[in-house]
């Protein structure tokens, strides 16, 4: 137990050594490319510690979490979800009930219509992902961030031709 500990300590804090992450935040690898030639950096910060700003070739995108998280095992890790404690009932009967089948809608190369069942298990799988899934929005944050940063742009932008034309 405690090597397994060990090992999933190691796995959460090694991105953090590997990148310039400001003390307090925690770096989060980035799931969506950045549309623009712009870097995103993800950041999740805890409690009251502030949000790095961002640069000009960066956008920063933070996601707030209680300060009692800061030191805790992310949640997705915190227990074993294989173990038989965690399986209910239900969902033992029904993988038994695929033990050994073949035909039609069973997914296997067995039988007449047999592929007809690979959808169902690839639907059962990704619901299976999507529940183990981090809580938090990446895309959505990335996406306030750039806008945010695009109406910076754009009152700049505005104010220069105001300036220019009081000028003229």
């Amino acid at each position: 137990m405690k090597t397994l500990f060990a090992a999933a300590l190691t796995l959460v804090a090694a991105p953090a050594f590997a990148q310039n992450v400001p003390p307090g935040a925690e770096a989060v690898p980035v799931e969506a490319a950045p549309t623009g030639g712009e870097k995103v950096n993800q950041l999740i910060v805890y409690g009251d510690d502030p949000c790095p700003a961002s640069s000009a070739d960066e956008i920063i995108v933070c996601a707030r979490k209680p300060e009692g998280d800061r030191y805790r095992i992310p949640e997705n890790l915190r227990d074993n979800p294989n173990a038989a404690a965690n399986q209910a009932w239900t969902n033992r009967a029904t993988e038994l009930q695929y033990v050994g089948s073949s035909g039609i809608g069973s997914c296997s190369p067995v039988g007449p219509g047999g592929a007809t069942g690979c959808f169902d298990d690839l639907v059962r799988q990704a619901k299976a992902d999507r529940q183990t899934r981090d809580s938090v929005n990446w895309n959505r944050l990335i996406e306030d961030a750039r806008q945010e940063r695009l109406g910076r742009i754009d009152e700049q932008a505005e104010q220069i031709e105001r300036e220019l034309k009081n000028d003229e």
